[in-house]
């Protein structure tokens, strides 16, 4: 995914797979094989011919949507999180990430998703340039927060759609999480840098939700 420099802003960008740039961050879940009941005829007890009234046979009962692998509820981590409602294989597409697409220069214009928080933003940008932002017509997707060890991993599609999928095996209860890797054009100085604190608490926690700079090449 395109690493794309906004300053100021979190950008999570987008690559195959994809990076995220900052922002703070469900499509329909593939469909779980259903049982469809059989309609099986109900010997009656006649009379008479004449007398037998015949029923239609039963349609077949509709498939019930398959109920949602996740659930949004507070966090340890920050604020809202999402977390598996059952158990979510390796490779499973849990959510889409929805919302408006705009421009880059749209998205510098509007005004931050959280006002007491300006480090906390809602945007996602493709690799074409533009941005998702899940402020608006956005779903669960926006509450997925970071961990610099993370069991989800985000992927851009050829139609530019940006999927959250397992990195692995995800247990009833556990977090979703995928790593920000949040690009920042300029200098970091330490109070910026402070203000993207990873809160993750894991054992290999980098201790920010930044992506490490890549060093030149001399």
């Amino acid at each position: 995914m395109a690493n794309r420099s906004c300053v100021g802003t979190r950008f999570p960008a987008c690559a195959t797979p994809a990076t995220m740039r900052v922002l703070n961050a469900h499509p329909a879940p593939h469909p779980m094989p259903s049982k469809t009941s059989r309609s099986e005829s109900t010997p009656v007890r006649r009379k008479s011919a004449a007398a037998l009234t015949r029923k239609p046979a039963a349609a077949p009962a509709k498939a019930k949507a398959p109920a949602r692998p996740y659930r949004v509820r507070r966090s340890p981590i920050h604020g809202r999180g999402v977390f598996a409602a059952r158990t979510i294989r390796k490779g499973t597409d849990i959510i889409e990430y929805r919302g408006e697409r705009i421009t880059m220069k749209e998205a510098d214009r509007r005004p931050a998703s959280d006002p007491e928080n300006p480090y906390h933003t809602f945007l996602f940008e493709l690799d074409d340039g533009r941005v998702i932002d899940a402020a608006v017509r956005g779903n669960a997707a926006r509450w997925i927060n970071h961990s610099c060890t993370p069991n989800c991993e985000p992927y851009e599609d050829d139609e530019c759609r940006v999927f959250i999928a397992a990195k692995h095996t995800i247990r009833t209860g556990e977090e979703l999480a995928y790593d920000y890797r949040l690009n920042i054009a300029g200098h970091i100085s330490k109070k910026l840098r402070a203000e993207y604190e990873c809160r993750c608490g894991t054992p290999k926690c980098r201790g920010t939700m930044l992506a490490k700079k890549k060093k030149k090449k001399h």
